[in-house]
């Protein structure tokens, strides 16, 4: 008899979620909210929550992050819930995570290793699973030994080397073959991306950066009217960065490149590996730093968002914030919030993905980026040097032209690239 779908699905995990913040006034209103995004980790990665538990720290215990008492409790709620993986919100060293696996029986992840998993599934270019597998590897090396604890049983005394011990050695050595490998790969990846931003030095280039979900690819989409970019109301939807063209007047466009979406406790594996990706947010003119305004913990998102960005050496950058899914607001909600930002982060503009009309503020802002990193010039061309003209208009945004005499006098707003070269040769 063919067994059916459900038989042949493999059931979900039924995952217990762990909290452990560090003691503080705040503490149970963050452990809480932090949960509750770790739940929707669980749910992107394919787990089912069945329960959760938390404790707060003095500071984590060496051996097992929680206390002696927690951890039994932990067993027993294991038990009680038939759970099959427990996940903790905090990195756990990989003696930590061997330990807690031996007291419970049961499978540990922390929240680092949660990330990578989602991302190795949500990875679709050959650079992104690249990135992906480099993160997977780093982070999977200092583990090994806990990988191989099921082979522990045949390890021989003095003299006599088990298998584990083998196999860990040379798993080892192919992990080690493999990074060198893909950090090559990705040299030249960087290298590639290098020549590409180098083809489009005369245009201006705005970078998208948020906390993940903030609605960046709805924002893009909805600038460039682009309906092939792929929007879904989860976390990390976006993982390989992705660039279009945005109009902002008659003749000027902007370059908009949506980027993978930041969390809080990211894997410095993660963010090193995807450094070349990132590398377009380092090459911009301007960071547009989405925020979802609906979310009650946007002000953390955007100390998270701001300590990544340092991390990888942004520091001078302008940055515009824009508050996205404005629409999710109540009418005086929203207005408190626009006047409050617009006292402390000059230059906010307030947005809604969804609305008709509701990116008019941020094209408008972009189109003042745009023309002020272009000053008006005026070139006065021989009438007879059809290709200096032709190339104000092709690289460049031409205000007025008129004639005088036989000179054709110009008036546009290029880059100061293309304005030195017409200059140097119209002499």
């Amino acid at each position: 008899m063919a067994r059916t779908v459900h038989e042949l699905t493999p059931p979900a995990e039924r995952a217990i979620l762990v909290g452990a913040p560090r003691k503080g006034a705040n503490a149970r209103h963050i452990v809480l909210e932090h949960l509750e995004e770790l739940a929707r980790l669980a749910d992107t990665a394919g787990a089912v929550v069945v329960g959760t538990l938390t404790q707060q720290l003095d500071r984590p215990h060496a051996g097992t992050y929680l206390g002696k008492g927690k951890i039994e409790e932990l067993s027993q709620l294991t038990t009680d819930k038939q759970a099959t993986l427990i996940i903790f919100d905090d990195e756990l060293s990989p003696a930590q995570g061997k330990a807690v696996e031996d007291a419970i029986g049961k499978r540990v992840m922390d929240r680092a290793e949660l990330i990578l998993d989602i991302f190795a599934v949500r990875a679709r270019s050959a650079e992104a699973r690249m990135q992906v597998e480099l993160a997977q590897l780093e982070y999977l090396l200092p583990r090994l030994t806990r990988m191989w604890t099921h082979l522990e049983k045949t390890r021989g005394g003095i003299g006599m080397r088990g298998p584990g011990e083998t196999q860990l050695e040379t798993d080892r050595r192919l992990i080690g073959h493999r990074l060198r490998v893909l950090k090559e790969r990705l040299a030249d990846v960087t290298r590639s991306r290098a020549v590409q931003r180098a083809g489009r030095a005369n245009a201006f280039r705005a970078a998208l950066v948020g906390y993940t979900n903030a609605g960046k690819s709805s924002v893009l989409r909805g600038l460039s009217g682009a309906t092939d970019i792929f929007v879904e109301d989860r976390l990390f939807a976006t993982l390989d960065p992705l660039t279009r063209e945005v109009q902002v007047g008659e003749s000027a466009q902007v370059l908009v490149t949506d980027t993978v979406g930041f969390i809080r406790k990211l894997p410095h594996h993660l963010v090193a590996s995807f450094r070349a990706t990132l590398e377009e947010v380092t090459e911009a003119q301007v960071l547009l730093h989405v925020l979802d305004a609906g979310d009650p913990a946007w002000e953390e998102h955007r100390e998270v968002v701001d300590e990544v960005l340092a991390d990888l050496g942004v520091h001078d950058t302008p940055v515009v914030h824009v508050f996205n899914k404005m629409d999710t607001l109540p009418p005086e909600q929203a207005e408190a919030l626009e006047a409050r930002m617009t006292e402390l982060l000059p230059g906010s503009v307030f947005v809604s993905a969804v609305r008709t009309g509701g990116l008019a503020a941020l094209r408008a802002t972009l189109t003042t980026l745009q023309q002020a990193s272009r000053p008006i010039e005026e070139f006065r061309v021989p009438a007879a040097d059809g290709r200096t003209i032709a190339e104000l208009y092709r690289s460049g945004e031409v205000v007025e032209q008129r004639t005088e005499d036989d000179v054709i006098v110009v008036r546009a707003r290029v880059s100061a690239e293309v304005a030195g070269r017409v200059r140097g040769r119209l002499g």
